[in-house]
């Protein structure tokens, strides 16, 4: 790989140069999927290795985010169908979120490209001491409005869809809302994201070809972008690709 490296950073240097700053999305949302194949393809590292190897990759491409100027970045980390596995992987995830959201409190790189961070999903379903580092995160970078990083954790986009319905039902019971009333602007006020324009370009790794339950309402007129790269594995030149993919696409609305 090392001798190849000068030549992937030509082919970064060629994409780069040929990306459109105003044709540049404004919101990315990934699906980091990956880390556990990459583990047993090491053969040498555990799974919750894997995932820090993760941690790592995410890190890289908020790096390349701010480089790009992509205002805002959704990473679906942990689905609401991830608490059946292992108790040892999900013990070990807990404690990887929490020592990250913890540490974005002092992160530099953080505060110097005035990043909000946000957590998204039921965090009802969160062990306390992860909703606390949550908490601290988000109280840490509540005043930044430049640029701003979704984290989708305990996600479910069906689940999201339901708990917006019951929020609007429950108004409409108490009258505080007429039937009329219900339309796109309520369903969006009421969803996770709620404030967030959608996702422009929705990147998967992996090689797999589906959502997976991810940003289901808001996904509507994202454009998708398949990466066969495991998330830990990831090249700026992979992003890149992604990237000029967007900006080749003819977009159209409601076809």
């Amino acid at each position: 790989m090392s001798a190849l490296a000068p030549l992937y950073r030509l082919y970064e240097w060629y994409i780069s140069r040929n990306l459109r700053p105003e044709n540049m999305p404004k919101h990315v949302a990934i699906i980091m999927d990956g880390n556990r194949r990459f583990s047993k393809i090491q053969g040498n590292i555990n799974t919750i290795e894997g995932h820090k190897r993760g941690v790592s990759t995410l890190e890289r491409v908020l790096d390349w985010c701010v480089d790009l100027g992509i205002e805002i970045v959704t990473a679906y980390a942990f689905s609401t169908e991830n608490f059946n596995r292992s108790p040892e992987e999900v013990h070990g995830l807990m404690q990887l979120f929490k020592e990250n959201f913890q540490g974005i409190a002092s992160n530099p790189k953080i505060h110097n490209n005035q990043v909000r961070v946000k957590a998204v999903g039921k965090l009802e379903l969160l062990p306390d001491d992860v909703r606390e580092a949550i908490r601290i995160a988000e109280e840490s970078t509540a005043h930044y409005n430049k640029r701003q990083v979704n984290i989708a954790i305990g996600y479910d986009g069906r689940a999201e869809i339901i708990d917006a319905i019951k929020k609007i039902v429950n108004e409409v019971e108490e009258g505080k809302l007429k039937q009329e009333d219900i339309n796109e602007e309520l369903v969006n006020k009421n969803l996770y994201t709620a404030g967030l324009e959608d996702p422009n370009l929705i990147i998967r790794t992996s090689g797999e070809e589906r959502l997976s339950g991810f940003l289901l309402w808001q996904s509507s007129y994202s454009e998708l972008y398949f990466c066969d790269s495991l998330w830990p594995e990831l090249r700026k030149v992979d992003f890149l690709r992604a990237v000029r993919s967007y900006q080749q696409r003819d977009r159209r609305y409601g076809t």
